[in-house]
């Protein structure tokens, strides 16, 4: 319960490791707001898991699901006010909305380099931008844990589209740190290696074999070990832990 009673907005919580999250976080006992996009059945198949983790708790958390869309700022304006609304204030900010595309450059035309992007760095540039304003409003700190990939920080065969816009990711929380340091707002980046299923599942057997060839730990990631990264990161725990981009790779 390293999260009892913090409201958390995670954007993305429909996806692979997106569910992972909120269940991680239902765990430890905090209010959630999770986004999706088009997955309505999805979202109210975690709201229904997250009901039966609270009832196992004596101080249950409550959850609650938006759609959001992140290529539209008035969406995403909406979204983040009636999370506020929901739960009165944000205290833990989770970047997780994200899309990968399988390409070689020479493949790669203009409208999908902007598709990423958009998606992966302006998605988050909106998303953080209308949560800090209610964080600094409110006063209290706060928590911002952007979802990156080793994919932007390693010599890896990752499409050049992808790997770009998670650096850039990596390049935002370094400077996001900086100027809410005033405000005693963290900001952190996880950058998950392969996991299992979602983006990993689809993966060619050779770049599966050549990453378990260079990986420590000999297997791909599990997306419940990068979640429960996260909910460290979110806690009293971690609250010398600012600025940092963290690899969770099993050691490549």
């Amino acid at each position: 319960m390293l999260l009892k009673d913090k409201n958390v907005f995670i954007s993305g919580g429909t996806g692979h490791l997106g569910e992972h999250l909120v269940l991680a976080f239902a765990k430890n006992g905090a209010n959630i707001v999770f986004t999706y996009h088009k997955n309505k059945e999805k979202a109210e198949e975690l709201i229904s898991l997250t009901k039966e983790i609270s009832l196992t708790k004596e101080m249950p958390g409550k959850t609650a699901a938006l759609p959001m869309n992140v290529l539209e700022q008035d969406s995403v304006e909406r979204a983040v006010t009636q999370c506020v609304q929901e739960l009165g204030s944000i205290d833990i900010l989770i970047n997780n909305t994200g899309i990968a595309q399988v390409m070689p450059l020479p493949l790669v035309e203009q409208e999908d380099w902007d598709l990423l992007f958009d998606v992966n760095v302006r998605g988050c540039f909106f998303v953080s931008k209308e949560a800090i304003r209610h964080m600094i409003a409110a006063n209290n700190g706060g928590v911002i844990i952007n979802i990156g990939s080793v994919a932007g920080l390693r010599m890896l065969e990752v499409p050049v589209h992808y790997a770009a816009s998670k650096a850039a990711i990596h390049g935002m929380t370094y400077a996001l740190a900086r100027e809410l340091t005033r405000y005693k707002i963290r900001v952190n980046c996880i950058a998950p290696g392969l996991l299992e299923g979602g983006v990993g599942a689809n993966i060619p057997p050779k770049q599966l074999a050549d990453y378990l060839a260079h990986c420590a730990a000999g297997r791909p990631g599990k997306p419940e070990e990068v979640a429960s990264l996260a909910v460290f990161l979110a806690s009293p725990e971690a609250s010398y832990i600012n600025a940092q981009v963290i690899v969770c790779d099993g050691g490549l």
